[in-house]
């Protein structure tokens, strides 16, 4: 049997980053489940608890730099190396552009992109001396096109996507690989973290952000695509000889990719309006 490959995973109290520890745990990965408050660890500690998994929790905020520096201290203490980073940490935010204020699409930054730039600052000297490494960004299909009133949240992916393809040109002669996450929707827990801005009766975008959050939640309650298929798809990444750079995960996603590829801006522009402003999905 091949030895432990150490993994660092953030944002793993619950969804993506909870399925992925559990996968990778039950698959040869020595993995640490970090997490900003370790009083919402629960779940994570209830799979240790009921399987003999190669797991252990951590605190990380990816908004500090000391607990991300005693978070990699430790796992380098423990084992000597980290192999595999694994940025899935952020949340999003439903609101028009009017209704947020800059300090909120800044917060939004600096969990969901400066968060992860943090985090690969730290480890990218690892796995540089070490010779070789890969760095798996969740991003989202979001990140590849724009929807309406999730402007701050689209804008933190694409920011995602833009330092993902930078990144993997001055990472490769290491021997460090960057690979991209872009689920759709997700069925998750997601909202339970989620901000939303403009649902108040005096918004005049309230019946818009009503319709927009009564379809999502509709989307995510009907979703095929679950956190462990996101896991897997990302357990088989890693184990690929030769793995994409990017991996598109789920129907809706995959759809919505096709359109955007194959339509001119202003008719894939008018597919997503019929699709959120009339609730024709977008899935088909």
């Amino acid at each position: 049997m091949k030895s432990k490959r150490t993994v660092l995973v953030t944002g793993c109290s619950s969804g993506i980053g909870l399925a992925t520890c559990h996968v990778l745990s039950r698959n040869n990965f020595m993995t640490y489940g970090t997490v900003r408050n370790l009083s919402k660890a629960k779940k994570i500690q209830d799979l240790i608890n009921g399987e003999n998994l190669s797991l252990k929790i951590l605190r990380l905020d990816v908004n500090d730099n000391q607990s991300i520096k005693i978070a990699v201290k430790k796992i380098l203490t423990d084992t000597g190396r980290i192999d595999v980073l694994i940025n899935n940490a952020g949340y999003g935010m439903f609101g028009p552009v009017e209704e947020i204020t800059t300090q909120e699409v800044k917060k939004q930054f600096e969990t969901n992109f400066f968060g992860t730039i943090r985090l690969i600052k730290a480890i990218v000297p690892i796995m540089r001396k070490q010779g070789n490494g890969t760095i798996v960004n969740i991003s989202s299909i979001v990140g590849r096109f724009g929807v309406p009133l999730n402007s701050a949240y689209v804008s933190s992916k694409f920011a995602v996507e833009g330092l993902s393809e930078s990144i993997s040109f001055e990472l490769e002669e290491f021997g460090i690989r960057v690979i991209v996450i872009e689920p759709g929707v997700v069925k998750s827990d997601f909202f339970q973290n989620v901000k939303v801005k403009g649902m108040n009766l005096e918004s005049p975008y309230q019946k818009l952000m009503e319709r927009r959050f009564n379809l999502l939640d509709k989307a995510m309650k009907n979703s095929l695509t679950s956190s462990y298929d996101v896991a897997d798809t990302i357990f088989d990444a890693l184990n690929s000889k030769d793995p994409k750079f990017r991996y598109v995960i789920g129907n809706d996603a995959t759809n919505s990719l096709r359109m955007r590829n194959s339509l001119s801006d202003r008719k894939f522009m008018e597919w997503i309006r019929a699709g959120i402003f009339q609730g024709k999905g977008l899935s088909k």
